[in-house]
C-alpha cells in the first residue's frame, strides 16, 4: 500500500526551511515508499492547526497525518486541543505505544501529551517537535500505519451486519 502521509509541523519559531524535523519525518516516510502529500509550517495556534489538519487530510486525501510540536506543557502547547476538536474516533493505542517507545530512551516522555485520533479516513498522530523525538516517535509505530489505514478503509475485517 503506498500511504499518503501529511506533515503538520507547529511552530511559532520556525519555517519550512528551519523544519528538521518536519524534514526528517519526509525522509522516514519515503524511505518506506510511501508519498509525502503534503509539509506545512503553521504558528502554535488552535484555530491554525486544527485547519490545517482538516486541509491535510480531507483536501489532499492524506491516509495518515502526522502534526509536529505543540504537545508538551507550555502554554502554546495546543497541538492535542486542535487535533481533538477536528477529530472523530479516538485512537489511544499508538500514542501509548509511541510514550512508551520513547520512554525506553527518556523519561521526560511520559509529559508528552500527544494524541491519535481519526478523522474520516485519516490517522492523525503527534508527534512531538524534536527532531530526535519525532524519529523515535515514528520508530514506535511506523510499522502499524498501513495496517490502520486498511481498517480506516473497511479492509481487514468483515463489516457487521
Amino acid at each position: 500500500m503506498n500511504l499518503r502521509i501529511s506533515i503538520v509541523t507547529c511552530s511559532d519559531t520556525r519555517d519550512i526551511a528551519e523544519d528538521a524535523a518536519g524534514a526528517r519525518l519526509e525522509e522516514l516516510v519515503r524511505a518506506q515508499g510511501w508519498t509525502v502529500a503534503s509539509h506545512v509550517v503553521v504558528r502554535d495556534d488552535e484555530t491554525a492547526i486544527a485547519q490545517a489538519i482538516c486541509a491535510a487530510a480531507d483536501d489532499e486525501r492524506a491516509d495518515v497525518v502526522i502534526t509536529c510540536g505543540g504537545t508538551g506543557l507550555s502554554p502554546r502547547d495546543v497541538t492535542p486541543e486542535a487535533t481533538r476538536s477536528v477529530c472523530d474516533r479516538d485512537v489511544p493505542g499508538i500514542a501509548e505505544a509511541m510514550r512508551a517507545y520513547s520512554m525506553t530512551k527518556t523519561r521526560r516522555a511520559m509529559l508528552s501529551r500527544a494524541l491519535c485520533m481519526q478523522r474520516g479516513h485519516a490517522l492523525v498522530v503527534n508527534f512531538p517537535g524534536s527532531t530526535k523525538a519525532a524519529q523515535e516517535s515514528w520508530e514506535g509505530i511506523y510499522d502499524q500505519l498501513e495496517h490502520a489505514a486498511h481498517m480506516m478503509a473497511g479492509e481487514g475485517h468483515p463489516a457487521r451486519p
